[in-house]
Parts: structure tokens; C-alpha cells; sequence
């Protein structure tokens, strides 16, 4: 017999507060996302925030929702991502996710969107046969540090024993190429970094269309899903610490000292991401400001989806990077979240939109 259990805003901070999130064999959330969750402002009263499937009492698996919203003709049309899906070993082979996933349609009216899904996951989501793909992202992530240690043994598991090896060959090769600091092009313009949305750039962007408002920025930035930390949690199969964990705000200006260029950059643990980036000309200014803040920062990795960026990027002999190749997000929706919106309806999603920014 499985008994669910839905929580909406008040439910879910009765049951953070109460400590009873803490009582089962895996955690269903961690109190900082949690908390993140209840201060979302695209969250009504009412939406359920987390929904509990228990087996016989014990907890046998939790699904996760992240309201969200677009705005068509000018008023808010509701929606959720499904931002966590786990059922526990123990419990695998009860259809406990599709009871999950169906309590989640009933809550939302079939009004559910995807991305960052698992093998898995997607496996689970086209047997269920109610979603489809939308156009997805095209991408490209660039490299600018080698990690064999890493790769090589999680590809090839025979070669475990040679890490010690690829260690050294990795520290020896981005020893050499830590010299390319030496011929990086300096910014040559006005540019400051923030630690969050400010006024003046927040009237910036009002001029800009957008899936997430200067205030809705400002609230992941200041609530995030992953506190930067040494801890780990290993009762909680998502993502809730790293050693590095960042947001920078860029804002970029004219000679005239007018912005006309802001971005939210992502940086965990080497990895960068372009989370959202609002420009009135070229980005030149910006690749060069990037390219710079790759090397201070010892970024290994980028991962862009801007088109424009890209394109700057490929043109620019600054650009330093050892290898590159395309990258793609794909979305889902629901079946009825595409009835629901209009025809030929494009989302528009920035990098950041959805919970991509979370994490």
C-alpha cells in the first residue's frame, strides 16, 4: 500500500521546522533548499512543494516541484519543474515514481516542464508516453585545463591504478598552460563584479524581455540550492554542498559610463556557466572580460548557450581555450502544458531558467 503525503508552502516549513524531514533513512530535502523553496516568489499558499510516497510507513521515495511561470499576454500562466525525482532501492519495482509523477500531474493540471533529466529518468518519462521534447538548446562547452585523473579512470575502470600517473601529467601540463596568463588581454574598459543585482542594474534589465524578473535573480542568488562548503551530505542524493560555489554579477560599461552589458556567471568547483547575459551591442567587450576571468579564477570548464557569446567567441583569437565541442539541453513538457500554451509558443529560456541556476 503506498500512502502519499503533499506539502505545500506551510506543510513543508511545519515540516523542516519540526525536524521531521530528518527522521527517515535518506533525506527528502535538505533545510536550506527547503527554506529556498518557501521563499520562491513564483510559489503560491497552495502549491506543493514536495510530495512524500511512504510504503508500509517507511519512506519509499520523494518528488520535488518547483513552481514557475511564464507571461503570456501579459498574465502569469502557472507551471512546475520537476526538480527532484528518488525512490529508495528497497522500494523499486512498486510503480512508486509513476504514482509520484501522476500525483504531481493531478496538483499541476498536466502543467510540468523538464530538463538536466538522467538516462533514466527520460527512459521513465517517454514510456509514460505524456511527454514531448521542445526545441532544445544548442550549446558549446570549452576546456581550458586537462583532468585525466578524472576521466580517464571513470571511462576506463581498468586504468584506476594509473591515477597517480594522470595526476602528474595533469599538474604538468596546466602548469604550462597557466603561462597563457602572461598574453591575456586585459580589460581595457570599465567593468565592476557584484555579488548581487543592484538597482541600477535591475533597471537595466527591465528593458529586456525575461523569463525570471531582477528580483527573482536577486532570490536564488541569496537562497541557493548548494551552500558553498567542505561538508557533503550522503543522505541526500542531490546536490547541496561544494567546495566552490559562486555567483558573480558582471556588469560591463560604455565609455560614457552607461552599463551595456550585465551577466550572472555560475562557478562550482571549476565549472562556469553563463547563467544569463543581457547586452545592447556586441559582445566582444564581454569575451574579453570572460577570457580574463577564467584564467583569474582557474575556471576548467565553461558551458554556454548564448548564440551570440558563441559566435563572439569562435572569432576571437584571445579566446583561450585547448578544446571545445557542442552541447545541447533538452526540455520536456507535458502534454498538456503544450495544449495550454499557445501555438508556436517559444519559451525563450535563458541558461538559467528553470532550476538549471540552482545547481
Amino acid at each position: 500500500m503506498i500512502d502519499l503525503k503533499t506539502l505545500n508552502r506551510k506543510k513543508l516549513e511545519e515540516f523542516i521546522s519540526s525536524g521531521d524531514y530528518k527522521k527517515y533513512d535518506f533525506l527528502p530535502i535538505t533545510k536550506h533548499r527547503a527554506i529556498s523553496h518557501l521563499r520562491n516568489p513564483k510559489a503560491g499558499d497552495e502549491d506543493i512543494l514536495l510530495i512524500l510516497a511512504f510504503h508500509n510507513d517507511q519512506l519509499a521515495g520523494y518528488l520535488g516541484c518547483f513552481p514557475d511561470h511564464f507571461i503570456i499576454d501579459g498574465k502569469p500562466f502557472k507551471y512546475a519543474w520537476l526538480s527532484t525525482l528518488f525512490i529508495s532501492n528497497e522500494f523499486r519495482g512498486k510503480k512508486i515514481a509513476q504514482t509520484l509523477l501522476n500525483t504531481a500531474f493531478e496538483e499541476y493540471e498536466g502543467n510540468i516542464a523538464i530538463t538536466e533529466f538522467t538516462k533514466e529518468a527520460e527512459s521513465l518519462y517517454n514510456k509514460i508516453g505524456l511527454f514531448q521534447y521542445i526545441k532544445p538548446k544548442k550549446g558549446k562547452r570549452y576546456y581550458f585545463k586537462t583532468d585525466f585523473a578524472t576521466i580517464i579512470p571513470a571511462k576506463k575502470s581498468g586504468l584506476k591504478s594509473f591515477q597517480p600517473v594522470f595526476k602528474i601529467a595533469d599538474s604538468f601540463i596546466n602548469t604550462l598552460l597557466s603561462f597563457r596568463k602572461i598574453f591575456t588581454q586585459k580589460p581595457d574598459f570599465k567593468f565592476e563584479i557584484s555579488d548581487k543585482i543592484d538597482a541600477k542594474s535591475s533597471a537595466f534589465l527591465l528593458t529586456f524581455k525575461s523569463n525570471r524578473t531582477p528580483d527573482e535573480i536577486n532570490w536564488f542568488i541569496e537562497n541557493p540550492w548548494v551552500l558553498e562548503n567542505e561538508n557533503t551530505e550522503k543522505d541526500y542524493l542531490f546536490s547541496a554542498y561544494s567546495k566552490q560555489f559562486r555567483y558573480f554579477w558582471i556588469k560591463i560599461y560604455d565609455e560614457n559610463n552607461n552599463l551595456e552589458t550585465c551577466s550572472l556567471l555560475l562557478l562550482r568547483d571549476g565549472t562556469l556557466k553563463v547563467l544569463y547575459l543581457f547586452s545592447k551591442t556586441e559582445l566582444k567587450k564581454f569575451v574579453v572580460f570572460l577570457n580574463d576571468f577564467i584564467v583569474k579564477y582557474k575556471v576548467k570548464v565553461l558551458t554556454n548557450y548564448h548564440i551570440e557569446l558563441n559566435k563572439n567567441i569562435a572569432s576571437s583569437k584571445q579566446f583561450q581555450k585547448i578544446y571545445q565541442k557542442d552541447f545541447e539541453r533538452r526540455y520536456m513538457f507535458h502534454k498538456n502544458l503544450l495544449a495550454n500554451l499557445p501555438k508556436d509558443f517559444n519559451p525563450d529560456f535563458q541558461d538559467g531558467d528553470g532550476d538549471c541556476a540552482m545547481t
